[in-house]
């Protein structure tokens, strides 16, 4: 669920301006899973712009304000959400940590870094939703060191089915500053890509394991 119509189709902008969110429906992209797809979205550039990181912190920090009222700590998932969770930490004036996808092997073994939230309440922040089984392995992590997970904020959303259903089934709430509807609708509106373009995007994500142009 998008935050609200206004901040969905800024980011959706901002995103598209700085080639965070890179759109090619004639020249798609390989992903490591090997489905082919039309759009790459890579939301660590926009560390590099001060002006838009400090907007997506901004409002992903009063939201959760908003709806979790202020937790006691900011979770963010490695790697791609480290950046962006350490602000939004920032902007709340919270402990921040971040969750591994698995223990390290050396060291400490620490799969959660910084002080483990025992009996805590916690946001986890994600830079991006696809399956949501990434994001959901670090929400698991969290619960079995006993945190209280209340939700989990992101950039960005594709929407698919099979994360809608994951986060279903893990009972967990999920709010976006931006998704693939309203990414789309802001592309044809700026003329980034045409109608005919849209059709072709729309059409990948309705099965995109066997999608190809």
């Amino acid at each position: 669920m998008i935050f609200d119509k206004d901040t969905a189709k800024k980011t959706a902008e901002l995103l598209l301006q700085i080639n965070a969110i890179k759109l090619k429906p004639q020249e798609p992209f390989t992903w490591a899973s090997g489905w082919k797809s039309p759009i790459y979205c890579d939301n660590r550039i926009t560390l590099s712009y001060p002006e838009i990181r400090n907007f997506l912190s901004k409002h992903l920090a009063e939201f959760i304000e908003k709806e979790y009222g202020k937790p006691d700590v900011i979770a963010g998932v490695a790697t791609g959400a480290i950046g962006i969770g350490i602000l939004v930490a920032e902007q709340l004036d919270l402990p921040f940590i971040y969750v591994r996808p698995e223990a390290k092997k050396h060291g400490r073994k620490n799969q959660i870094e910084g002080i483990v939230p025992t009996h805590k309440n916690v946001v986890v922040v994600e830079d991006l939703i696809s399956t949501g089984k990434s994001s959901l392995n670090a929400v698991k992590a969290l619960k079995e060191a006993n945190a209280n997970v209340q939700g989990m904020v992101a950039i960005f959303d594709y929407g698919f089915d099979i994360a809608v259903q994951n986060f279903k089934e893990a009972a967990l709430s999920l709010h976006t500053l931006s998704n693939y509807e309203n990414l789309l609708e802001q592309a044809v509106d700026t003329k980034y890509i045409t109608k005919e373009q849209q059709q072709t995007l729309q059409s990948w994500r309705t099965n995109p394991a066997e999608w190809d142009i």
